[in-house]
């Protein structure tokens, strides 16, 4: 699944070409997604120029004079930026084209992502308003989690995927924090102290950006908007190597499933 620095990428590889451009024409191929593409979007977007193109958490935001189009990738979504004569393929679901000539083509096969429509403030949106903070926007910190961490007695890796606590912190991205900040993933949240706490935060910010610089991790599914694949993963430390030698110390790296999700550690390095 596409996690925040590969939606940050896609924010940032899209918005050159159709910020500030107006919105020609509103192609839907398939509307049923996670959720149905509201037909009212056909009438309601041409004729409007793009505001703004933003992200909360994993969820792009296009938004316009009359509202908000909220757009998730799902589990194997991706955006393209494409000619306007460039012929549709089999999951090719969802078009929004420019009157520069451009198009913004969603591409899901898998069709868990979701384009959606608010004409409130967007972080009004059921899907929005209860995020935790953005760790790169200043006001994510230990204390933040330390204040939450020791109100709950839950394993710390589940405190960070928790995007009611923080947002963006996917299993990848928690693997590493936890391995760089040398916290064991199955330490109860209420027994970290404020210095530990504050550690796993600048490191979470530290892989988080690392990853958004590399151009996202490359996961079977996702490419970046142009087409290449992200590089973040020639810089993993532990995820994805069980049984491996340790990057730090030499001890092999162990695997085990919590929260239903795979993690890998360091028995030596992280406590």
């Amino acid at each position: 699944m596409p996690e925040l620095p590969e939606v940050e990428t896609t924010r940032r590889g899209i918005a050159p070409h159709i910020l500030r451009a107006r919105v020609s024409g509103v192609t839907i191929r398939q509307p049923r997604l996670r959720w149905p593409i509201p037909r009212e979007i056909i009438d309601l977007l041409p004729g409007q120029p793009l505001q703004e193109v933003g992200r909360r958490g994993k969820y792009l935001l296009l938004a316009f004079s009359s509202g908000t189009l909220i757009m998730h990738l799902g589990m194997s979504g991706s955006l393209r930026i494409l000619d306007r004569e460039a012929p549709a393929t089999k999951h090719d679901h969802f078009d929004l084209s420019f009157a520069n000539g451009s198009i913004l083509r969603l591409r899901d096969p898998r069709r868990f992502g979701a384009v959606l429509w608010t004409g409130d403030p967007a972080e009004e949106h059921p899907l929005l308003k209860n995020l935790g903070p953005e760790p790169l926007d200043g006001e994510f910190h230990g204390a933040h989690l330390h204040h939450l961490g020791h109100a709950r007695q839950l394993a710390i890796k589940n405190l960070i995927m928790d995007s009611k606590v923080v947002v963006g912190v996917g299993n990848i991205y928690a693997n590493e924090a936890l391995f760089r900040s040398g916290i064991h993933p199955t330490r109860p949240s209420n027994r970290i102290a404020l210095p530990r706490y504050t550690r796993l935060a600048e490191q979470i910010i530290e892989v988080l950006k690392t990853a958004i610089e590399q151009g996202g991790t490359t996961l079977r599914d996702f490419q970046q908007e142009d087409g290449r694949p992200g590089y973040f993963a020639q810089s993993l430390q532990v995820y994805g190597r069980a049984d491996q030698a340790c990057l730090q110390c030499g001890s092999p790296i162990k695997q085990k499933t919590i929260g239903q999700r795979s993690s890998f550690y360091c028995p030596r390095c992280q406590r």
